[in-house]
């Protein structure tokens, strides 16, 4: 499979199938032509980065995951390298979360000094 089919066949972009070959997550071979040739099973593995990815995970968190990326990732029990990374990640995310939490209730106490309305949606 050349890499534009991964691409079409995972719903991700040439780019960041080159991110995550050059991550290490994902390995091709080359053509005759030097084009690069993924096996068939490539498609699952993107698959479970992506959803890895969609979950909060950085790329650096999914490395962890490698020995399970070839077959699904939400099946098997996790490892505990694999907890301790979803453990630590979701603290981060939980820091951000507040932070911005805290941010917007200041500017919404500012608008509110200043007279102004704060239900408005857009």
């Amino acid at each position: 499979m050349l890499i534009g089919e991964l691409a079409q066949a995972t719903g991700t972009t040439v780019r960041a199938l080159r991110h995550y070959e050059q991550s290490g997550l994902i390995s091709s071979s080359r053509a005759a032509n030097g084009y690069r040739v993924y096996e068939d099973g490539a498609a699952t593995r993107v698959g479970n980065i992506r959803t890895l990815l969609d979950a909060g995970l950085t790329l650096a968190d999914v490395a962890v995951f490698l020995p399970c990326l070839d077959g699904d990732v939400a099946a098997g029990p996790p490892s505990p390298g694999a907890l301790e990374v979803a453990r630590r990640r979701l603290a981060v995310l939980e820091a951000r979360v507040a932070a911005q939490t805290a941010a917007r209730d200041r500017l919404r106490a500012a608008l509110e000094g200043a007279g102004q309305r704060t239900d408005m949606r857009t």
